[in-house]
């Protein structure tokens, strides 16, 4: 089936980048800092999708989550520093955006703060690309929450049925379907093991067969 749309909006992490190295480091460091033992990196992995503090208190060993806000301070201020040690698009995101950005509007709703977002887009050249960018601290909830995906529909003056929510976590989907739009899970990234309980309207293996699978919407 083909979908058609004027406005996607993409995830971050686990969708348009691969930054799990870098958060996982920066836990780690953040751990040992308070003499807590790191945790496996998968590990680490399988926590990322809700935001700093929910990624620090899932780390935190249960009898230590009084250490939480010294702990989220520490990641925090080591992660800034090393955004973009490792992290890089995904393979074809940069081609596909270059390729596809003046047929479609498109914007980012992720669960990081929107200031490193933007550091990150723009250290690695992605930020032309996208008319609005929003995190997790640009509204007053967090995916799956669908208040900034709302946002940006009226922003795009866009109706729901004309958008696509793309993402790699259950947050995306489950924002998109409270929105109103179309999603697409990405099944590379992060999160898919929550596809299961909660579906996408169509999965992509690839980021450039997003494309193969939507046209513009006339």
């Amino acid at each position: 089936m083909e979908y058609a749309a004027r406005l996607l909006v993409f995830d971050l992490d686990g969708t348009l980048v691969d930054s799990k190295v870098d958060l996982a480091r920066a836990v780690n460091v953040a751990l040992e800092s308070f003499d807590l033992p790191p945790l496996p990196h998968p590990m680490i992995y399988s926590y990322v999708g809700d935001g700093a503090t929910t990624l620090i208190r899932r780390a935190l060993p249960p009898e230590k989550t009084d250490l939480l806000p010294e702990v989220l301070d520490r990641f925090l201020a080591y992660y800034r520093r090393h955004l973009l040690d490792t992290t890089r698009p995904y393979p074809g995101v940069v081609g596909a955006l270059r390729k596809w950005a003046g047929i479609y509007r498109m914007a980012v709703l992720t669960n990081k703060g929107v200031a490193m977002t933007r550091e990150i887009l723009s250290g690695l050249s992605l930020d032309g690309y996208f008319f609005e960018v929003r995190g997790g601290d640009s509204f007053g909830t967090k995916k799956p929450d669908p208040e900034g995906l709302l946002h940006i529909l009226r922003e795009a003056e866009v109706e729901a049925e004309d958008a696509i929510m793309i993402g790699d976590s259950r947050n995306d989907v489950l924002a998109g379907k409270a929105a109103g739009t179309v999603t697409c899970g990405v099944t590379y990234g992060l999160g898919d093991s929550g596809f299961a309980e909660h579906p996408p309207d169509f999965t992509v293996d690839r980021f450039p067969d997003l494309f193969a699978r939507i046209r513009p919407a006339v």
